[in-house]
């Protein structure tokens, strides 16, 4: 049985096979689906800053393991996943070219109509299934760290704003936010922002300007709303105070700022940097929700709703030393979907089954 696994790129190893096609930042393909890596296209693709891929995990036994029992629960539970964002390679593409257009040209009087253009492109792709999940490793919109992480900032900040019930105006608006909210980034030194260790404290002190950067840059112009332009102020800043640039707390942090943090950190953390390695989704989410005294709760709540880290028919391994398929996901618990033992058929709703409280997915 083949199954599809995430893996960072300088984890692989030659003779694993390509599970998705690996494409650069405006849609061409680099490495084809079903292609036998080798060392020299290993090396290749971390040289270009392609962080991680898709790769396809044979597991021969699986079929074998899985008893008729498992076949029927599997059968009669199985429920398919929300409905995700979904990006095609021509929206991949359009998204790709127009926030590098935007990031490269900072000054052009185009850059809030091209702005718009992607937050359109971005709410038709969520209305078109009328999406309310996403899962953050199919983005991929671009190989570039700035350009890729504004995309998803946006799409995630979007559909948790649509969770939240927001109107189509405001969802847009978030969207443009999250689209803009490290514009600012475009003036710090490269020493500093591609630094490959952690920042001193003075490097740190000007790292943390450039949300006012960000600021200063849209705040003359008319064809951005107010909330826009201080969301993309704002977006650093913690429910406790402890924030920057302003050190603002609670209330006096804007809606839209308060749901682009909860997808800003989100992303940063399971991104690889050359500073640091990614965190698993799964941490990523551990670690969101710990920190109930910096993020808001409603914002934090919604993004946990939105997001599938267990897709239906994935294959897991449970800490009892069983396989299991999934066959349903709850947005109430997110790190414990309903599995099906592969070989005993015991149904697992890590959930809401007290019984299967000491199991956990590995």
């Amino acid at each position: 049985m083949i199954h599809r696994k995430y893996m960072r790129t300088r984890q692989l190893a030659p003779g694993m096979r390509v599970d998705h096609p690996v494409v650069d930042r405006l849609g061409r393909i680099l490495v084809a689906r079903g292609v036998e890596l080798d060392d020299y296209i290993i090396d290749s693709m971390v040289k270009k800053g392609i962080m991680s891929v898709y790769i396809q995990e044979i597991t021969d036994d699986d079929e074998d393991e899985l008893s008729p029992a498992a076949q029927k629960n599997i059968e009669r539970l199985r429920t398919d996943d929300r409905a995700k964002v979904r990006l095609s390679d021509s929206v991949r593409e359009r998204v790709a070219a127009g926030i590098h257009y935007v990031y490269s040209n900072t000054d052009d009087p185009e850059l809030v109509r091209t702005t718009n253009n992607i937050a359109d492109t971005l709410m038709s792709a969520i209305q078109e299934n009328d999406a309310l999940a996403i899962d953050i490793s199919t983005l991929k919109t671009s190989d570039e760290y700035t350009f890729k992480h504004s995309v998803d900032v946006a799409t995630i900040s979007m559909i948790v704003a649509k969770q939240m019930g927001m109107t189509d105006t405001e969802i847009h608006e978030i969207g443009v936010s999250g689209l803009l909210h490290d514009l600012g980034k475009t003036k710090i030194p490269l020493e500093i922002l591609n630094k490959p260790a952690r920042l001193d404290d003075d490097e740190f002190a000007v790292m943390r300007q450039h949300p006012v950067f960000s600021y200063r840059m849209i705040q003359d112009n008319p064809d951005l709303s107010d909330e826009i332009k201080l969301a993309v102020l704002q977006h650093h800043e913690k429910i406790n105070g402890r924030g920057y640039p302003m050190a603002v707390s609670g209330a006096k942090i804007s809606p839209y700022a308060k749901v682009l943090s909860v997808a800003d950190i989100y992303d940063a953390l399971v991104t690889e940097r050359p500073y640091k390695s990614a965190f698993s989704q799964r941490e990523a989410v551990e670690m969101i929700m710990s920190m109930t005294q910096e993020l808001d709760l409603f914002a934090m709540e919604n993004f946990l709703h939105s997001m599938i880290l267990y897709p239906v028919d994935s294959v897991v391994e449970l800490s009892n030393g069983e396989k299991a398929k999934v066959v349903k996901n709850s947005p109430y618990y997110i790190l414990r979907p309903t599995v099906v033992g592969l070989t005993s058929g015991k149904v697992y709703d890590l959930g809401d089954d007290l019984a299967c409280a000491n199991i956990i997915i590995l």
